[in-house]
């Protein structure tokens, strides 16, 4: 059995419908102060930066501890949650047109150490969104919303949002679970 170092509903969806037996027990970190300090990385770093810190804050008591985390990009710049309905509102006119680049990072660690991480990275193509649009989509997916980055679920109403999606759907889901899976059978976690 695993700890998964998230309260994030996706991940912990991914986890269970894949037969992964796990304990979740959230990590306690400021994630913006260690945005902030990584200075202008690329988001793929970031996403990763916070995964592992993730996987290192939570003692697992010897068994393995997953980190993940996801970090959206739209033309060089870098999106967080939401902090309000206003501000999910701005960052969807924004997206508007563009492609959305999602960073979804995993690392594991075990006895405060890592032992392994990836990083994979889904660009979705946001179609033009009409103000009538965008005002009843949060009305029917607020607050739900505010606490994913992208300001959508993709499994919701989020998949509206977009005419198209290159990578892996468990990337834009939040966690790259492929590799997940495979590190976990090279730890000896799952079978082999």
């Amino acid at each position: 059995m695993i700890v998964l170092a998230s309260k994030s509903a996706s991940r912990r969806m991914m986890l269970g419908a894949a037969g992964v037996e796990f304990d979740v027990v959230p990590a306690a970190i400021d994630e913006r102060a260690l945005e902030a300090s990584l200075g202008n990385v690329p988001p793929g770093s970031v996403a990763l930066a916070l995964a592992e810190a993730k996987a290192l804050s939570v003692d697992g008591e010897g068994r393995p501890v997953l980190g993940s985390d996801s970090v959206v990009s739209v033309d060089g710049r870098r999106f967080d949650k939401p902090e309000s309905r206003a501000q999910a509102a701005e960052h969807l006119r924004f997206f508007s047109g563009k492609t959305m680049e999602l960073h979804s990072a995993a690392a594991i660690a075990i006895g405060g150490h890592l032992r392994w991480s990836n990083v994979a990275v889904a660009k979705l193509r946001v179609r033009e969104l009409s103000e009538d649009f965008i005002t009843r989509y949060l009305a029917a997916e607020w607050p739900e919303v505010s606490q994913c980055v992208g300001v959508f679920r993709i499994e919701a109403r989020g998949v509206q949002l977009f005419e198209s999606i290159e990578g892996d759907m468990f990337t834009v889901l939040g966690m790259p679970l492929l590799p997940v899976l495979g590190a976990l059978r090279e730890l000896e976690e799952l079978p082999a």
